[in-house]
């Protein structure tokens, strides 16, 4: 059957309705009474004119209104637009205009002021919902371009059952990705596609996809009653799927305002969790800092495993978790807003991330030919299957991106380098995008992230390139290190990166800020740290 991710949640709330599906910060939520909340917003959406289809930006940060926003859309399948709350105004304005959004979910007076600002550059904007008290910079804005403004406590009015038209397998959800190198572009996933891939088709921890509804509900009830903490913000593709994923497994998700290393820990215990999901380093390392100043004071029996998905998480600070606590089961999600969850890497003794053999994942030469495995040429990373169909108003890059073979299987090339070795296996090496040349050598940044963030001074950092009149291109490393650290030197970086790193590897210089820039979710702003290595 095809699946839609409303009709999937709806089957999960009728199968474990007293179960508890969302606690946020000190409130709780069975399933039964998360669905009657997004039944209420969905009917406050379609009163407000949003039709199936029709694009809603989320201008939110995590919250229980921003979760039952992504459901009331679903329910009455218009699309969700995640936004990235901490976005300058040229692209707020640009992700609500390049997604066609119809209306804006807005909470906090700042960005409800920031919205303000550009509606007169968004002229499909012909609603918007505020969370809490509107102000007057956003009503006066309202009224001189004849957009309605509704209060989002409206939907408390609405009746909490509600009937709903039939969905399908092809409508659409439309994820924004984070624009760490460009300007973010919406990936358009089918709604079966994104249950089957990114959803592990509701069968994240075994091997057989679901086979229809009445399948998702038994699994659902025989699912432990389980706690994931996501640590991210529901604006990150991560997050969203892992919002999806535990809803479809009929678990307890547990949701903080904003990532604050103290407040999860202290979950932990609160909250019985047992799964935290992280971003890579970016939240793995300031995590592990409070678990080591924690350890003893904070019971962390409950805590079973914590994932890592879309970025780079080094073996340092994976070492450091298992000295706190060595039964811990550490995860590392291979995966992207293009291509939804491809499995969990391994490492080596080298420290190599490795791929297991998979009819889903290959690699291929520019020319989109698969490369031999055992070969030691280093090709692109492609997955096939239940892939996107492309990015949203965007042919030449979904050209470039979802390229379609002669047989007609569309793959998703992202950039990701590799090498296949005779088994299949696929030993990961970094993105494309991110790849220095120097003298001809090429060097992957995470690589060198990864071997930088294992020095106990170094808080975090990120790798660049930096132009060189000899070489092209030379590694440089923007540092920050701890407070209390001593003032770190070049010549301290590069012995340290030589007990790992082949020479050409070792930054050529570095530069010491206070703090590495990062997304809310924890991704790397490299055209922040190409700026600082510049200066």
């Amino acid at each position: 059957m095809q699946f839609n991710l409303a009709d999937i949640f709806e089957t999960v709330a009728s199968a474990v309705p007293d179960r508890i599906a969302l606690t946020y910060e000190d409130e709780n939520l069975t399933y039964a009474q998360l669905d009657a909340e997004a039944n209420r917003t969905a009917g406050l959406l379609a009163q407000a004119g949003i039709t199936p289809g029709e694009h809603v930006a989320l201008f939110l940060k995590n919250s229980i209104e921003h979760v039952t926003s992504i459901l009331g859309l679903i329910k009455i399948r218009a699309v969700p637009i995640n936004v990235n709350y901490r976005y300058t105004p040229a692209e707020l304005e640009y992700i609500f205009t390049n997604s066609d959004s119809v209306a804006v979910v807005v909470e906090l007076p700042e960005h409800q002021r920031l919205l303000a600002s550009l509606l007169d550059s968004c002229p499909m904007v012909r609603t918007v919902l505020v969370v809490g008290e509107t102000v007057d910079e956003l009503r006066a804005a309202a009224e001189a371009r004849a957009v309605s403004v509704i209060a989002f406590s409206g939907a408390h009015d609405l009746p909490p059952v509600a009937e709903f038209a039939p969905r399908t397998g092809d409508d659409l959800y439309v994820l924004y990705t984070g624009g760490t190198t460009g300007y973010p572009k919406g990936v358009m996933w089918r709604h079966d596609d994104f249950f089957r891939k990114p959803l592990s088709g509701g069968n994240p921890y075994g091997e057989k996809t679901r086979r229809d509804l009445a399948e998702v509900a038994a699994a659902a009830k025989e699912f432990p009653e389980l706690s994931f903490l996501i640590a991210a913000p529901l604006m990150h593709g991560a997050a969203l799927y892992s919002l999806f994923t535990f809803f479809t497994l009929g678990a307890r998700v547990v949701l903080r305002r904003d990532f604050d290393p103290k407040q999860v820990v202290e979950a932990i215990e609160k909250d019985s969790v047992q799964v935290i999901l992280i971003v890579g380093d970016g939240m793995g390392l300031p995590l592990v800092d409070e678990m080591e100043r924690r350890k003893g004071e904070v019971d962390l029996s409950s805590l079973y495993s914590i994932t890592s998905g879309g970025a780079i998480w080094s073996t340092s600070v994976r070492d450091r978790m298992l000295a706190v606590k060595p039964d811990l089961l550490l995860r590392d999600n291979f995966g992207a807003s293009e291509s939804g969850n491809d499995g969990a890497f391994t490492i080596d003794e080298a420290g190599n991330l490795r791929m297991p053999p998979s009819p889903n994942m290959v690699l291929v030469d520019e020319r989109l030919n698969e490369i031999e495995p055992g070969s030691e040429e280093i090709g692109y990373i492609a997955r096939i299957g239940n892939v996107p169909l492309g990015y949203y108003k965007d042919e030449e890059k979904t050209a470039r991106t979802f390229p379609m073979r002669g047989d007609g299987t569309r793959l998703s090339v992202l950039g990701d380098m590799g090498r296949v070795e005779a088994d299949g296996t696929i030993v990961f090496l970094g993105r494309g995008s991110q790849c220095i040349n120097t003298g001809g050598e090429k060097v992957f940044a995470e690589e060198v992230e990864a071997a930088l963030h294992a020095h106990p001074s170094i808080v975090d950092a990120l790798v660049v390139p930096a132009p060189d009149q000899r070489m092209g291109q030379q590694v440089a490393a923007v540092i920050a290190t701890y407070p209390d650290s001593p003032e770190l030197t070049l010549a301290e970086v590069q012995e340290h990166c030589r007990k790992t790193l082949a020479g050409y590897k070792i930054p050529r210089s570095i530069v010491l800020v206070e703090e590495v820039k990062r997304t809310p979710a924890g991704k790397a702003d490299y055209r922040w740290a190409t700026s600082m290595a510049s200066s």
